[in-house]
């Protein structure tokens, strides 16, 4: 894939004091989904707002498309749309009103097949009529969607979007993600639900406290980082375990009827052969055993409190 945005050495600090990203450097690919992980306050959304157009920076570049994003601010713009984590709407708008609004704002032509068109993806249709403020949460949200496509962007930043809405919107909203990737749409999402990003991202990158922790293909992440556990359901209980056995640091459960084996998938070998033969010779028989691998949740918070 080719690189569709380019930051390099990118650092905000504010008035305050407060530095919020320190000498940020990702590529973004062009057609892909990425996910950009963190815990609140990590810079996720200054990064987002900065490459938006929204924060300038205090130093570094954006790229986006060959365009830099502040001399050429409204080609790199126009480029862009961004579903915000605060629900700002115009309350007294109809739904069609307001889409509409925010596709004249980039200067496109008015399009109604168009905006009936995500008016109908985003379950919306029957709604556009209705004045924003008689919306529930959820659909306000999927609004800022729809607005946010109006005007055809080749990029389209969701930050946290599906914050309070429920699973079933949830659902409908990841659909329409896939269906825009395929259209060729590139996608940068932040999320506080990580079984989404898990799902539906290609990459997955981890910000804490204003720097990136890692970005890598989730799957080659979660094979690197995550661990994967073999848990043996043992024929008869054991107070505890012998010591020709503790070299594997095993984890006996708390019923004695469980033993856990923790081991590297990179490593050259796993070690499960020499484990099951020093049981049998201790003694030891197991009825079942099943393996287990660690979700990206729990790489995230591994990593987060690394970086601690």
């Amino acid at each position: 894939m080719n690189t569709l945005i380019s930051v390099a050495n990118l650092s905000k600090t504010y008035a305050s004091g407060f530095r919020a990203l320190k000498d940020v450097s990702l590529d973004i690919r062009q057609g892909e989904i990425l996910a950009l992980l963190g815990p609140n306050g990590a810079g996720k959304t200054t990064l987002i707002s900065i490459i938006c157009g929204i924060v300038n920076p205090t130093s570094g570049s954006v790229i986006v498309a060959g365009h830099d994003i502040i001399a050429d601010y409204r080609k790199t713009r126009a480029m862009i749309g961004l579903v915000p984590q605060e629900l700002t709407t115009d309350a007294f708008e109809t739904v069609w009103a307001t889409v509409s609004f925010s596709r004249g704002l980039f200067g496109k032509k008015s399009n109604p097949d168009h905006i009936e068109k995500i008016l109908k993806e985003l379950s919306l249709w029957d709604k556009k009529d209705s004045k924003i403020m008689d919306l529930s949460g959820g659909m306000k949200r999927r609004v800022l969607i729809a607005k946010a496509l109006s005007h055809e962007p080749e990029i389209l930043f969701l930050d946290e979007p599906t914050a309070g809405v429920d699973v079933e919107l949830r659902k409908d909203m990841w659909n329409v993600v896939r269906a825009l990737q395929k259209s060729g749409v590139t996608i940068i999402l932040t999320t506080h639900y990580i079984e989404e990003a898990e799902e539906i991202a290609e990459r997955v990158g981890v910000i804490n406290k204003g720097e990136i922790v890692v970005i890598e293909e989730k799957a080659a992440l979660m094979n690197k980082l995550g661990k994967k556990q073999l848990t043996l359901e043992l024929q008869q209980t054991v107070q505890s375990i012998p010591a020709q056995l503790r070299g594997y640091d095993l984890e006996l459960s708390a019923g004695g009827d469980q033993l856990v084996y923790t081991y590297d998938t990179q490593a050259e070998r796993t070690g499960i052969t020499a484990l099951l033969s020093d049981l049998s010779d201790a003694g030891i028989k197991f009825k079942d055993l099943h393996t287990t691998q660690s979700s990206l949740e729990e790489i995230f918070v591994s990593l987060v409190k690394e970086g601690a």
